[in-house]
């Protein structure tokens, strides 16, 4: 039995966290439901046995639980309830990071003459985590059978496995099988960051330009992550409600072999980033922050970070090098890091903001949130770079997608501004390509 306490958040999805229905005492088992929604929200289970030690406003804890308990014995879900219901009961939401609740999304049914289809996002766009491709080479007819059942759900008369043919294995495997399945098409997405944003997904198969705010299902669309369907699947087959993940793990640790990013199946969520690490035998002593995402969207956590729904993996940055005294212009993006972060990271670097300004492609939609007008087409930043020079600005901070920091990386060193950008220091670590010139690639 472990002593540590296992911490299960009780906000893994949007919305408000979850009100728990259990008791600090109590006994529990795998499987079993401990919070429900407080509004909107998704079903919180047990992913241990064990008993509760603590009850807060942001976590369940969990003692006494053995680590190798098996993941087959689990308390299933109630096989009276249909399809809809037992997504709903299982607690699924979008696993790929933005933690919708999957039965909201679901809950609809096109008419026949909409031509409706089911989208799978398979584009694993966060470069360095793997593990959705790494599933579709173990097991893509877990994912077929549960993009089947989504379909019939919602009267789809079209499903889409949306990937990249640069997964050269996964892309073989996914179009063979394919091939078999006259109403499910695989979709060959560009390779480039944020291919996997849901509207530049819609933009590629349907021809569509969604407009911030707006919602795949105007174009008689939806548009779901490969894990989440994977869950959709399980719920469904073996009455499982969600109490695990997949993660890649990576960076700056010891196992040499790990550092590219090393895929683990179905860990228990509330698993702390730390027991994750010592399967890699642990951070190397000369290293940076911990990432808990991908290098694009990924947060500064730490150890003690628990494995949640939409947890993609955790990364090990580089150091940090040093840039005392430097003086950044930044440049904020919705597809990677914002003007707030962009300033964060900056303090962290020992330097001092001289000048922010977001993309010209960024636009406030309906809630007043600022969002982008054509993730992945963006305009030239001369002007934009010219203005923070004029400020006082010796290097550019950026996050921004791929296409934006191509035009910031050709124009950047004609002006005399050094190039920084969020991701560097992660995927120096993993061993991945830089993000600068498009034609590097």
């Amino acid at each position: 039995m472990i002593e540590t306490a296992l911490k299960i958040s009780l906000k893994q999805h949007v919305g408000s966290p979850c009100k728990p229905i259990v008791s600090v005492g109590d006994l529990v088992k795998r499987g079993q439901l401990i919070a429900v929604p407080n509004g909107l929200g998704a079903n919180i289970h047990a992913s241990y046995s064990g008993k509760i030690a603590d009850i807060t406003n942001q976590y369940i804890e969990i003692v006494d639980y053995d680590v190798n308990e098996d993941l087959n014995n689990y308390v299933k879900l109630d096989s009276k309830l249909n399809h809809r219901e037992l997504i709903e009961q299982a607690g699924i939401v979008g696993a790929g990071g933005a933690g919708f609740p999957t039965s909201i999304k679901f809950n609809v049914e096109f008419e026949p003459e909409d031509d409706g289809c089911v989208i799978v996002n398979a584009a694993e766009c966060e470069p360095s985590l793997q593990h959705n491709i790494a599933f579709a080479i173990e097991d893509f007819d877990t994912i077929v059978r549960g993009l089947k059942y989504l379909m019939e759900i919602t009267k789809a008369k079209k499903g889409f496995v949306a990937s990249k043919h640069k997964y050269i294995k996964a892309f073989g495997i996914m179009k063979k099988r394919l091939a078999e399945e006259k109403d499910i098409e695989l979709f060959d997405l560009s390779d480039m960051y944020p291919a996997g944003d849901e509207r530049v997904i819609i933009r590629e198969i349907k021809k569509v330009e969604l407009q911030p705010g707006e919602l795949p299902f105007k174009t008689k669309s939806i548009v779901t992550n490969l894990e989440t369907v994977k869950n959709v699947t399980r719920a469904i087959e073996d009455l499982r409600p969600v109490f695990t993940k997949d993660v890649t793990i990576g960076g700056k640790v010891n196992d040499v072999e790990a550092q590219p990013g090393r895929v683990f199946f179905d860990v228990p969520i509330g698993t702390p980033a730390s027991e994750m690490f010592e399967k890699v035998h642990g951070i190397m002593d000369n290293s940076g922050p911990i990432y808990v995402g991908g290098p694009f969207t990924g947060k500064i956590a730490d150890q003690h970070t628990p494995i949640t729904k939409t947890t993609g993996g955790f990364l090990v940055a580089m150091p940090f090098l040093s840039f005392t005294n430097e003086k950044f212009g930044i440049i904020g993006c919705e597809c990677g890091a914002g003007l707030q972060e962009l300033t964060e990271l900056a303090a962290y670097l020992g330097g001092e903001v001289v000048g922010a300004r977001n993309c010209k492609r960024m636009k406030p939609d309906a809630t007043g949130r600022l969002r982008c007008t054509l993730p992945g087409i963006c305009p030239g930043q001369a002007p934009t770079m010219l203005e923070l020079k004029k400020l006082g600005a010796t290097a550019i901070l950026i996050g921004t997608c791929e296409s934006r920091t191509n035009t910031v990386a050709t124009a950047a060193p004609g002006m005399g501004l050094k190039l920084i950008h969020k991701t560097d220091f992660v995927l120096r670590a993993t061993d991945h390509r830089l993000y600068r010139k498009i034609a590097d690639k």
